[in-house]
C-alpha cells in the first residue's frame, strides 16, 4: 500500500470521528484551580489533556500564580500589622 492510501485512510478514520469542542474559559480556570490544589480527577485531567489549549491553561497557570504570591503577602502584611499593634 502506498503512502498516500495510508494518508488517505488516516484522514479518513479522523473525519469519521466527531470533533470534541474545546474547553470553555470556565472549564479551564476549574481545571487550573483543582490542579493548583492537587485534587484533580483523572478523568478530568484526561480530558484536558484532549480538548484544552495549552496557552490557555499556561496563561490561568500564571495568573493564579501571581494570584496567590499577592494573596500571601496580603496575609503576611496583615498579620504583621496587627501583630506591631
Amino acid at each position: 500500500m502506498s503512502s498516500n492510501k495510508k494518508n488517505e485512510q488516516r484522514g479518513e478514520q479522523n473525519q469519521d470521528e466527531p470533533q470534541k469542542p474545546n474547553l470553555s474559559l470556565w472549564q479551564t480556570f476549574q481545571s487550573v484551580l483543582w490542579a493548583m490544589l492537587g485534587v484533580q480527577k483523572h478523568s478530568n485531567a484526561k480530558r484536558d489533556f484532549a480538548r484544552g489549549k495549552a496557552s490557555h491553561f499556561i496563561v490561568l497557570g500564571i495568573l493564579f500564580g501571581i494570584g496567590f504570591v499577592i494573596a500571601l503577602i496580603l496575609v503576611v502584611r496583615l498579620v504583621l500589622q496587627h501583630a506591631t499593634t
